[in-house]
């Protein structure tokens, strides 16, 4: 991180590392608490709420939901995270608005980007990114702050770059402040294009455990 900021000039304070910790253990992410890491990005809701329940205790942690979410489970999420990077349609920001309303707090919510064409990715259009931009003015429980994107995955991370640089524009044209993009093979392309989020789960943790080694214990 240090020496990508350095080649594009900018400072430590600039970039927000979140820890992506889906599919490890509660302890793991004490663990990671304990050397230092304070933001925390999963991707599926009902895996992190086991989890959630056994680290109530790390007051100034926060959670990150970096998943797809289905609007059914936008009250649960709004429960457990204190940023949605995921949003992609106007259902799920009202979902959200309605939910982050019933607890009397402001959540703060990315829009899901798509520019890829993979069918395996999900996110809106940056054609779409006008209407909810307009739904989001409505929802008074809602603080939406920027984008988030994901490229085809390459181990070339300069493959990355057109996608980062991409996103990059379309933040700057709208006004937004947040941009979500980078992982463990290609944060240092993000940074240099101007993320201000990245999300590395495999540089911090290693390589993700089968599901019998991630057997949360009871509290």
């Amino acid at each position: 991180m240090e020496l990508a900021l350095k080649r594009s000039g900018r400072s430590r304070s600039d970039v927000t590392l979140v820890a992506v910790s889906k599919k490890f253990s509660a302890g793991r992410l004490r663990e990671a608490y304990q050397a230092g890491v304070r933001v925390f990005g999963e991707n599926y809701v009902q895996e992190f709420a086991e989890k959630r329940r056994l680290l109530q205790d790390l007051n100034d942690a926060r959670f990150h939901l970096i998943g797809h979410l289905q609007a059914n489970k936008a009250r649960q999420a709004s429960d457990l995270f204190d940023v949605i990077e995921t949003i992609d349609s106007q259902r799920l920001l009202r979902r959200l608005d309605d939910a982050a309303g019933r607890r009397g707090h402001a959540l703060e919510v990315l829009i899901e980007t798509k520019l890829s064409t993979e069918e395996s990715k999900s996110g809106a259009r940056p054609e779409e990114i006008p209407d909810l931009l307009k739904a989001a003015e409505l929802c008074s429980n809602l603080k939406l702050s920027g984008l988030m994107t994901m490229p085809p995955w390459s181990d070339d991370p300069e493959r990355s770059r057109p996608y980062f640089r991409e996103l990059a524009r379309l933040a700057q044209h709208y006004g937004l402040p947040q941009l979500s993009m980078g992982m463990s093979g290609d944060f240092e392309v993000a940074i240099e294009e101007g993320a201000t989020i990245i999300r590395v789960g495999t540089a911090l943790f290693g390589a993700r455990p089968k599901p019998r080694e991630n057997a949360i214990p009871p509290p």
